[in-house]
């Protein structure tokens, strides 16, 4: 049986059987080229006319782009004949590439039924690789092993297909051999596809039960939501509601993406597509929610939905008080295709009024604000970030705080939590040393220690291969979320020279000695520099940072004292020399009490100028929290 389906996967709202649909996705770590795999797929099936097709060709912003990571998860429909008289279905659902859309991720998997696992013939097992395959187990998958760049001089296969069957248990007829930049290999990669995954399960007759794995905001249709259909079925002017919140909408559109939008009259269980839902507000059909009939709909739930929790929090604000407004315009814009950026007024004593923003995690947080800066041509200034923190009081409230400059008085505080992270570091061995040196230093606990490697029978004609290459160690720590925060991973692959891969989740939250670290100029608190910070690291970030601002802040006719505080103790202190007038010049003689009288105006004029006087800080001084040597 031939299915001709002209490119659009169904005949006016006939479904196509789900023994030839496959859904799948692709997960690796960052730079082992699961864009470019995606981008082969796309050519060597005709998906994408080869005028048409570029690199990263679903990687869509120019951000990722230029730094090879992909942000935005994106979905595509596949049509392939395995066999001459049968074209299948292959939805690829390409996921994010970064630790800080882990969740994303998650829920990427939950639409599929099989995953590629791609890894470099170069650098093999990554941090990230062991994170994301543990999450494919988790949901169930089936896991087809693929090694790339194996067109590389430095590539290493047989190696590679060593650890593989150590660490996860493949035997070496599962392993596939690639090159997605030649092309070399990915035509075992689409059979794979077919003959490994299995199809989706799913009935047409039951209630409604779609899957939102992403969404994003148009203009004209409103908030747009890529689902995959798991029961019923779905057509343009069905009223559907979100089952998290309530919300009820009518379909404006459904179609599927080929790779570009296209309109189709129905979606079918196992299939994926989008739905244009017509709701003002993205955050409306969250990741993770599962969509429904307004009438006669499901009862439950498809699991595994979380609302998106910003984990990482900082002060955004313009560098001139004049683009407050083009700064608020340019976040709600930002926002509509961002679910996960959340913002609300802030006013600062030093740098006036601003947002307090949420993000996922450092990259979020690096990606938007670039993406202010690069697409509606604002300068800005970002304080340093900070965590949520949840502080328990004396009267037995509970209350969340994300800015230092909230928390409340001591002699009120109870006790204090933060987030700590299970974070797991993948390096050669010989640098076993250093990074423990560094968890430890960053108030790490040790959880445990595993080689990976596997072992070489005296003939085994890789034992040479291994022979150059040392054992790599994957060490686990539990490390509160703060003390990542500061230069963490440049710091990690520094003392690795580049080899060092890292991974973390949340672990919970966990009680500490916490305090607020104030810094004082000319006496007056400056609430953009405040820190919560661990006591016993309060005096050694206090003195760094007063000697920093020292050198930054430049000095004023009058006496300027910098001083850092917890409380109304002060702990470290700097001064800025006051520039000196000589108003001695004039004065080519005379009786020195004339003299005298000059000193003392003088004096009198500076010591009222230090009380009117406002010293003003460098935007330099708002980025050398970052730069304090920890």
């Amino acid at each position: 049986m031939r299915v001709n389906i002209g490119g659009l996967g169904k005949l006016d709202g006939i479904s196509m059987k789900s023994e030839f649909i496959r859904n799948f996705c692709i997960i690796a770590h960052i730079d082992h080229g699961k864009s470019t795999l995606a981008d082969r797929l796309l050519d060597i099936t005709g998906t994408v006319n080869s005028r048409e097709l570029k690199e990263q060709f679903l990687d869509s912003m120019d951000l990722e782009r230029e730094r090879g990571i992909t942000i935005k998860a994106r979905a595509v429909r596949i049509l392939y004949s395995h066999r001459p008289e049968i074209q299948y279905q292959l939805n690829l659902i390409d996921t994010p590439g970064h630790v800080d859309f882990s969740y994303e991720v998650s829920r990427s998997l939950a639409a599929c039924e099989g995953a590629l696992l791609i890894v470099d013939a170069t650098q093999g097992i990554q941090a990230q690789t062991l994170s994301n395959m543990y999450l494919a187990l988790e949901h169930n998958l089936e896991i087809i092993p693929v090694i790339n760049k194996i067109d590389l001089p430095a590539a290493e296969p047989s190696r590679i297909s060593k650890e593989l069957e150590q660490a996860f248990g493949f035997k070496d007829t599962d392993m596939l051999f690639v090159s997605a930049k030649t092309g070399t290999g990915m035509n075992t990669v689409l059979e794979a596809i077919v003959e490994k995954i299995p199809p989706p399960d799913g009935d047409v007759s039951k209630p409604l039960q779609a899957l939102i794995f992403d969404s994003m905001y148009n203009s004209y249709k409103g908030a747009v939501a890529y689902v995959r259909i798991f029961q019923g079925s779905l057509k343009t002017r069905d009223r559907i509601k979100m089952m998290a919140n309530g919300i009820t909408s009518e379909v404006m559109e459904v179609g599927i993406l080929n790779p570009h939008p296209t309109e189709i009259n129905e979606l079918f269980a196992g299939e994926v597509g989008y739905i244009a839902t017509g709701l003002k507000n993205v955050s409306d059909c969250s990741v993770g929610d599962t969509v429904t009939k307004e009438f006669n709909g499901a009862s439950e739930s498809l699991p595994g939905y979380l609302p998106l929790k910003p984990m990482v929090f900082a002060g955004i604000y313009p560098s001139d008080g004049e683009s407050f407004m083009e700064l608020r315009e340019a976040l709600e814009r930002l926002s509509l295709n961002d679910s996960a950026l959340i913002y609300e007024n802030e006013m600062s004593i030093a740098l006036g009024p601003g947002f307090r923003c949420g993000f996922l995690g450092l990259l979020h947080m690096d990606v938007v604000q670039e993406r202010l800066e690069r697409e509606y041509k604002l300068s800005l200034l970002a304080t340093s970030p900070s965590v949520s923190y949840r502080v328990s009081l004396i009267d037995g409230n509970q209350i969340e705080v994300d800015n230092p400059s909230k928390l409340p008085m001591v002699q009120d505080i109870e006790q204090i939590q933060e987030p700590w992270l299970n974070l797991k570091v993948l390096t050669p061995s010989r640098y076993i040393g250093s990074v423990m040196e560094l968890l430890n230093t960053r108030r790490g606990e040790y959880v445990r220690m595993e080689y990976l490697q596997y072992a070489t029978k005296p003939n085994d004609s890789t034992s040479s291969i291994v022979g150059s290459n040392e054992n790599r160690v994957l060490i686990e720590y539990e490390i509160p979320l703060s003390e990542v925060l500061f230069d963490f991973y440049d710091q990690l692959k520094s003392i690795s020279q580049g080899y060092a891969s890292m991974d973390y989740s949340l672990a919970g939250y966990r009680s500490a000695p916490l305090v607020r670290l104030d810094i004082l100029v000319n006496e007056k608190p400056i609430d953009a520099l405040s820190l919560i910070i661990h006591r016993d690291k309060a005096y050694q970030n206090g003195k760094a940072l007063v000697e920093r601002l020292k050198e930054i802040i430049p000095r004023q006719l009058f006496e300027v004292p910098i001083q850092a505080a917890i409380g109304s103790r002060i702990i470290a202190r700097q001064t800025i020399k006051a520039l000196r007038k000589n108003v001695l010049a004039k004065c080519y003689g005379g009786d020195v009490t004339r003299k005298r009288k000059l000193l003392e105006k003088q004096a009198e004029g500076k010591k009222r100028m230090k009380r009117v006087g406002n010293v003003e800080i460098p935007q330099e001084a708002f980025l050398s929290i970052l730069k304090v040597s920890r």
